[in-house]
């Protein structure tokens, strides 16, 4: 069945990561967050902190964004900031190039390194269209032996592309209801949001999120009050 219009909204993490965001920006971005009562924002950690009225809007940062390619001392210290400049949850990019070397090992020790550092919720960007079934199971097993909260699909900007139901679905089957599982890069619509969520997931990183939501009027809570799933 299709999810509701508040509970796809209360998913959400309304998120404007483009390397030319003004503060500004961040601010309507707040703004609509409340209007269209998403979980969160999720801004650039330079936009930090966030001054403007919140509401029950919780605030998520990146950390080693986009690439990855940071040593784990400073994305731990990355993460240590932004926790302190006010951040509830921290969305970590892993050095995919570890886990292509088989190097899941190195991988867990980088994701523990900012568990460590962060204070609040820790999810882990994995690049899963840049991998392979084994290596997106290796990812969640080692963010999961690290401590981390959520294992995410996609940062948005990796040329191999983002979200798929598919890589949702392995990521769901692997964490087994443990961790939370976040799908993000490419969702646009509502029928996509929708599909992402029968896979398994239980966090969406929309930066349309206005568009994805007003596809999903008109769906009503089922009879069972579960919902609308």
């Amino acid at each position: 069945m299709q999810i509701t219009r508040s509970a796809l909204a209360q998913m959400v993490d309304h998120t404007l990561l483009k390397t030319d965001a003004t503060r500004a920006q961040v601010s309507a971005l707040v703004a609509e967050a409340r209007e269209l009562g998403v979980f969160s924002v999720c801004v650039s950690p330079s936009m930090l902190p966030i001054t403007d009225e919140l509401g029950d809007v919780k605030v998520a940062t990146v950390c080693g964004f986009p690439s990855g390619n940071h040593t784990a001392a400073a994305k731990a210290a990355e993460a240590a900031e932004s926790s302190k400049l006010g951040a509830d949850e921290i969305d970590m990019v892993i050095n995919i190039g570890l886990l292509k070397e088989g190097r899941a090992d190195a991988v867990e020790e980088e994701i523990r390194a900012v568990r460590e550092a962060t204070t609040g919720l820790l999810k882990v960007i994995i690049e899963s269209a840049a991998l392979t079934d084994d290596e997106i199971v290796a990812a969640c097993k080692a963010a999961e032996a690290a401590g981390a909260d959520y294992v995410k699909t996609s940062t948005g900007f990796h040329p191999a592309g983002g979200a798929s139901a598919h890589a949702v679905k392995l990521m769901a089957d692997t964490v087994g209801g443990r961790l939370g599982v976040k799908a993000s890069g490419g969702i646009r619509d509502f029928a996509s949001a929708n599909e992402m969520v029968e896979a398994g997931a239980t966090r969406l990183g929309l930066s349309g999120t206005r568009a994805v939501l007003d596809g999903a009027d008109g769906v009503e809570i089922d009879d069972e009050g579960d919902g609308g799933y």
